[in-house]
C-alpha cells in the first residue's frame, strides 16, 4: 500500500536538495471555516494530509502562496493514518475542508459516503487546462469530479550503482530484451544483476505491475485492479512467463532465488551501493533516492542513477502513486485551494525545492533543482499524455488482498519468486484469494 513507501519520500527530500526537517504545523479547524469576501482574503481553510517534517514544510510552503495570492487563511493537520482520522472527524461533524488522500480506494470510499463536494468550475477548468485527461477520471468518482492530483510518484525507476555499470562495460537498457542481456553480462563481471526485497513481497508486486500493465495494456490492468477479470486470465499467466525470464536465472539475484526472498526493501537498496556492491541494479520506485541519500555513501546522480522501467511492449508506461486534493465540506474557500492547487504556480513553489513530482503539464521542468527529478517528471507526465500512467494496483485492491503479509498478492508473489516455474498454481491461488476479498 501506498503508505509503506511514501515514507521513503521524505527521505528523498533530503537526497534532492538536503533540506532540514521542519516543526510541526498548526492543527486543522473544524471544517467550514468560513468563505473570504468579495473584496478578496478574510476566510479560513483547514487542510490535513499524510506529509510530516520537510514534506510538510515544503505543502506548507505551497499553502502560505495561496494564502498571499488570495488573502485566505489554511490551518494543517498531519496524519500517517489518514482514513481513520477522517472517519472520525467525519462523523463528528467537524472534518477538515480540504484533505490530500494518497489511496483512491478511501476517495471512493468517502465519495460513496456522501462525504465530498464535487469540484466546481473554476477548479474544473484549471485540471482540463493544465493536466492530461487521466488526472480527470483519476480524480472521479461514478463520473463526478472529486479531486485534483497535485503530486505524484513513479514506480516505473531501476536504480543502478554507476561503477558496477563502468566496470562491466554496458550502458542502462531500455528494452527487456536489452536488459536481459546486459544482466548476462554484468553477472559474468562478478557482480550479480538484481537485488529486490522479496522479504517485504510489496517490491514483488511492484514490479509484476509494471510488466503487467505493458503486456496487457491499461484497460486489462483496470479489469484485473476491479476484478472484473480473474487472475486466471491469460494475460496474467502472460506477464508472468516475461517476468520469469528474470527470476528463473538464480546468476540474476543476489544470493539467488532464496537470497532475494530473505532481503527487505532497505537492504536491498543500500547493498547495491555499498563497497563492493553485493549486486548491480535494485528495482524499486523514485523513492530509493531517498534511500540511497539517506542510508549509503553514495551520490544520487554520479554514483548511483535510474533507468526507465525497460519497455516492454510499445513505448513502455508508469506505474506509480500519487495525492489527490478533495474537498469534504461546501466552505468555498476549499474549493479556492483546489483551483489554486491546479495551478502550475502552485506545482512550482514544492517543485523547485526538490523532492516532488507535479502531474502539471503546464510546469516549466526547468524548475526541478536536478536532473534525477525532472527526468522522472517528464516520465510521468509523458505516461500520463499518452494513457499510460496506472495506479499501484495493490493500492486499488481490497487490504486484504493487496496489501497484508502472508496474503494475497503479497504472499503469491512470493511464492512466484520462489518458483517461477508455477505459473499455473500461482495464478490459481491468486484467483481463489481474489474471490474471498472481493466478495
Amino acid at each position: 500500500m501506498q503508505r509503506r513507501w511514501y515514507r521513503w519520500l521524505g527521505l528523498l527530500m533530503s537526497s534532492v536538495l538536503l533540506l532540514s526537517a521542519c516543526a510541526g504545523g498548526e492543527v486543522g479547524g473544524d471544517g467550514g471555516g468560513g468563505g473570504a469576501t468579495e473584496e478578496g482574503g478574510g476566510g479560513e481553510v483547514s487542510v490535513a494530509a499524510v506529509w510530516t517534517g520537510t514534506e510538510q514544510e515544503n505543502f506548507e510552503a505551497v499553502l502560505d502562496a495561496f494564502t498571499e495570492a488570495s488573502g485566505v487563511e489554511t490551518s494543517y493537520q498531519s496524519s500517517e493514518d489518514l482514513g481513520t482520522f477522517l472517519g472520525t472527524q467525519i462523523e463528528g461533524g467537524s472534518p477538515p475542508d480540504v484533505a490530500m488522500i494518497p489511496q483512491p480506494g478511501l476517495v471512493a470510499d468517502l465519495a460513496a459516503d456522501g462525504s465530498l463536494v464535487e469540484l466546481e468550475d473554476e477548479a474544473a477548468g484549471n485540471l482540463e487546462a493544465n493536466f492530461a485527461p487521466i488526472w480527470t477520471e483519476l480524480g472521479s468518482v461514478d463520473d463526478t469530479l472529486y479531486g485534483v492530483y497535485f503530486k505524484v510518484a513513479s514506480k516505473a525507476t531501476w536504480w543502478y550503482n554507476t561503477a558496477s555499470f563502468d566496470q562491466a562495460g554496458v550502458q542502462p537498457p531500455q528494452t527487456w530484451d536489452e536488459m536481459l542481456k546486459t544482466a548476462e553480462t554484468v553477472n559474468a563481471s562478478g557482480v550479480p544483476w538484481l537485488s529486490i526485497g522479496g522479504a517485504d513481497a510489496w517490491p514483488l508486486t511492484d514490479i509484476f505491475e509494471n510488466v503487467y500493465l505493458q503486456t496487457a495494456g491499461p484497460e486489462k490492468y483496470d479489469q484485473l485492479a476491479s476484478h472484473e477479470i480473474p487472475w486466471t486470465d491469460p494475460s496474467v499467466a502472460e506477464a508472468l512467463e516475461v517476468l520469469a525470464e528474470l527470476f528463473q536465472d538464480d546468476a540474476n539475484l543476489v544470493g539467488g532465488r532464496k537470497g532475494a526472498l530473505q532481503d527487505d526493501f532497505v537492504t536491498s537498496v543500500t547493498q547495491v551501493f555499498e563497497d563492493p556492491p553485493a549486486a548491480a541494479t535494485v528495482y524499486e520506485g523514485d523513492f530509493v533516492a531517498g534511500v540511497i541519500s539517506g542510508e549509503t555513501n553514495a551520490k544520487v546522480g554520479s554514483e548511483a542513477d535510474f533507468f526507465d522501467f525497460p519497455v516492454i511492449e510499445g513505448e513502455g508506461a508508469v506505474v506509480g502513486g500519487g495525492d489527490v486534493g478533495v474537498a469534504l465540506t461546501d466552505n468555498p474557500d476549499a474549493q479556492a485551494l483546489l483551483a489554486f492547487l491546479a495551478t502550475p504556480e502552485a506545482a512550482e513553489v514544492w517543485a523547485s525545492k526538490g523532492g516532488f513530482i507535479s502531474p502539471n503539464e503546464k510546469l516549466d521542468m526547468s524548475v526541478y533543482p536536478d536532473e534525477i527529478s525532472s527526468r522522472i517528471a517528464e516520465g510521468v507526465v509523458a505516461a500520463a499524455g499518452n494513457g499510460s500512467f496506472r495506479f499501484d494496483m495493490s493500492d486499488l485492491q481490497p487490504a486484504e488482498f493487496g496489501a497484508t503479509a502472508g496474503r494475497g498478492m503479497w504472499v503469491r508473489m512470493q511464492d512466484f519468486l520462489k518458483n517461477p516455474d508455477d505459473i499455473s498454481g500461482v495464478t490459481k491461488a491468486l484467483e481463489s484469494d481474489a474471490k474471498k476479498a472481493f466478495k
